[in-house]
Parts: C-alpha cells; structure tokens; sequence
C-alpha cells in the first residue's frame, strides 16, 4: 500500500510540475500549454486507474484469503471427523492389550499352584 502512495504522490508531482515548467519555459506558445495540460490530465487519470486497480487487486487478495481459510477451516473439521473413528479403534486395542496382558500376568502367577490335572487339561487345549 506504501508503493501505491509514493507512485500517487509522484505521479501527482509531475503532474503538477509538467503544465508549469511547460508555461514557465515559453507562454507564447499556446498548443504545447495544451498538450502539458492533457498530459497532466492524462497522468492524473492514469494515477487514478492505478489506484483502483490497485484496490481492486486488495480486494480480490482479500476475498482469496478468506476462501481459502474458509476451505482449510472445512479440510481440517473434515480431517478431525475422519480420525474419530480410528481414534476410538486405537482406545480399544490398547484396551483389549491391557486386558491381554492382565490375564498373562495372573497365568504366570497361578500355573505353578494348579494341580497336574488342570495343566495336562491346559495342554490339550492348547494343542502342545
């Protein structure tokens, strides 16, 4: 936005500056006066045209900005409602390891006190 300033103010000085060095360096002739002034004319229109251009450009940047937050915002709610599924499977295999775990843990601890019929039972289940 800065850019666009200066390029206005500069602008605007020749525009300024043209029409009055052009009559400060020859008033006699009346058609280069003429031309000096619609070249300033010309210059300011064109300073114009920059201007709104250049809002234009900020305006359409700024639409463009916000669509595409709007569109991530979107991908992202999307993406959290795909992972919820897994996430849920993930609590259930650790808790289906846990539960696993536990149970090797107490076979650990209880064989050495069961009686040899039990384990010889355990065995042919086991297929060993």
């Amino acid at each position: 936005m800065k850019a666009l300033a200066s390029l206005t103010a500069l602008l605007l000085t020749l525009a300024l500056l043209a029409p009055g060095s052009a009559r400060a360096a020859d008033d006699s002739k009346a058609t280069e006066d003429s031309k000096a002034k619609q070249g300033a004319r010309q210059v300011e229109s064109g300073a114009k045209q920059v201007g709104e251009g250049v809002a234009d450009t900020a305006k359409g940047i700024g639409k463009t900005v916000v669509g595409g937050a709007e569109t991530a915002g979107e991908k992202i709610k999307e993406a959290g409602e795909a992972a919820k599924p897994q996430a849920k499977t993930a609590w259930g295999n650790v808790r289906d390891g846990a539960t696993a775990f536990g149970h090797s843990v107490k076979t650990f601890f209880t064989r050495p006190f069961r009686s040899s019929s039990e384990q010889k039972e355990e065995k042919g289940r086991s297929g060993s």
